[in-house]
């Protein structure tokens, strides 16, 4: 699913234009996005978090040169699911394999 199939959805739901839904999915993300670049995390309860996750110092290789770098320590951001959200996918997705 793209954000225009978001967009898109959201819109014939509850009958707001696509350019007012657009506007508001766009400044979730930006304010997400705002947060996150200064350190804090995004907690939405029923639906899960948005947290930063702290990477190690480590050596990294570069093959084609055969050297080795040191890859500083940084922050990843990371979603992690609210229990409810992950328990209706898990018992609503099937397993094909």
């Amino acid at each position: 699913m793209t954000k225009a199939d978001i967009v898109t959805r959201i819109s014939d739901r509850t009958g707001l234009e696509k350019s007012d839904v657009l506007a508001v999915v766009e400044g979730f993300m930006r304010e997400v996005k705002s947060s996150m670049e200064s350190g804090e995390n995004v907690y939405l309860r029923g639906f899960g978090s948005f947290v930063l996750k702290k990477r190690a110092e480590k050596t990294g290789r570069n093959i084609s040169k055969n050297t080795t770098l040191i890859i500083p320590a940084h922050y990843i951001p990371s979603f992690k699911p609210a229990k409810t959200f992950a328990e209706e996918v898990k018992s609503n997705v099937e397993v094909n394999e």
